[in-house]
C-alpha cells in the first residue's frame, strides 16, 4: 500500500510505525493508495482523516493510523510517546472545568478550549481566543489571546500542544 501524508500528519504516521510513505501537501497530486491527512482536508483519493489538536485526539489518531496499517499499537505503547510532554500528559485523561467564558474564532481552537475546560460562549465572555490567521477578522479589542496556527508552529503534534496549552494557561492565569 502506497501511503501519502501531509506534512502536518507526518509525525503521527511515523509514530504509528509507518516507514514507507510520501509527504505531499496536496495528496491528490501524487500517486498513492491512501492519504493520511487532517480532518479539515478533502481529497478525491481514499483517505484517513485525523485530528491532532488535543492530547486525546493525538492518542486516538496514532491508534487509528496504526490500526489501519494493521500494526495496531497498544495503549501503553502510545502513552509512552507522551512521556516527555507535561501538558500533553496533564490533559490526556483529565476532565477540567473552569469558570472562564471565552469567545472562540475557529473550530480547532474550540477543541482545545473545550479540552481545557473553558466555557465557550458568544457573549459575556472574559477572553477572545483566535488563531493568528484570523487576526484581521477579530472585532473585539480587549482581552485578546492569539494562538499560533498550523503554519506558524512546530509540526510535531506534542510540541504544538505544549506551546498552545502553555500560552492559554499563562495568558489566562489558570
Amino acid at each position: 500500500m502506497k501511503i501519502i501524508t501531509t506534512p502536518m500528519c507526518e509525525e503521527i504516521v511515523k509514530l504509528a510505525g509507518i516507514n514507507d510513505y510520501v509527504i505531499n501537501k496536496y495528496p491528490d497530486n501524487g500517486e498513492g493508495d491512501l492519504a493520511i491527512l487532517l480532518s479539515e482536508s478533502k481529497v478525491e483519493m481514499n483517505s484517513l482523516a485525523i485530528k491532532i489538536n488535543t492530547p486525546s485526539q493525538v492518542f486516538e489518531s496514532i491508534k487509528k493510523v496504526s490500526k489501519t496499517v494493521k500494526n495496531e499499537l497498544s495503549d501503553e505503547d502510545i502513552l509512552a510517546f507522551f512521556e516527555d510532554y507535561e501538558l500533553c500528559k496533564k490533559y490526556l485523561d483529565s476532565n477540567f472545568k473552569r469558570d472562564i467564558n471565552v469567545k472562540v474564532y475557529s473550530k480547532f481552537l474550540k477543541d482545545i478550549l473545550f479540552d481545557m475546560g473553558f466555557n465557550i460562549v458568544s457573549e459575556d465572555f472574559d477572553y477572545v481566543i483566535y488563531p493568528d490567521y484570523l487576526k484581521n477578522e477579530v472585532i473585539e479589542s480587549e482581552n485578546l489571546v492569539e494562538i499560533p496556527s498550523h503554519n506558524c508552529i512546530s509540526k510535531n503534534p506534542f510540541e504544538k500542544i505544549e506551546i498552545r496549552y502553555s500560552l492559554l494557561e499563562n495568558l489566562i492565569s489558570i
